[in-house]
């Protein structure tokens, strides 16, 4: 049996099934754990840890780098802007939301990802 998602191939009574398709174990657990851009208490939790001096990643910065100089962009742009993939993209803007230092935005019906406040 191989993972509908990677291709990884599945011992038997190790797969795991969600949204109708059957998923490694890995597979699953990114799903399931995704990071989700609007969760009050990550917010809070980032923003406590944030006062403690916490650092962004270097795709993070870019991300803010990248919106500052050319923002707001839709995520196709980011993600092309700077050779990353739409799944990193978002991790890391879930992790830009939480810090309140980014956020989406609709312009023209398309959402576009912008500085925060």
């Amino acid at each position: 049996m191989k993972c509908e998602k990677c291709g990884a191939n599945i011992a038997v009574g190790d797969d795991r099934q969600h949204a109708g398709q059957i998923l490694c174990e890995d597979c699953y657990m990114a799903v399931m754990a995704a990071p989700k851009t609007c969760d009050p208490w990550a917010t809070y939790s980032a923003k406590n840890t944030a006062a403690q001096g916490l650092e962004l990643t270097v795709d993070q910065r870019k991300i803010i780098d990248l919106i500052k100089s050319e923002g707001p962009l839709r995520k196709e742009q980011i993600c092309s802007a700077l050779g990353i993939g739409e799944d990193a993209f978002q991790s890391d803007f879930a992790t830009l939301r939480h810090l309140e230092l980014a956020r989406a935005c609709k312009v023209d019906d398309q959402v576009h990802y912008t500085l925060f406040g």
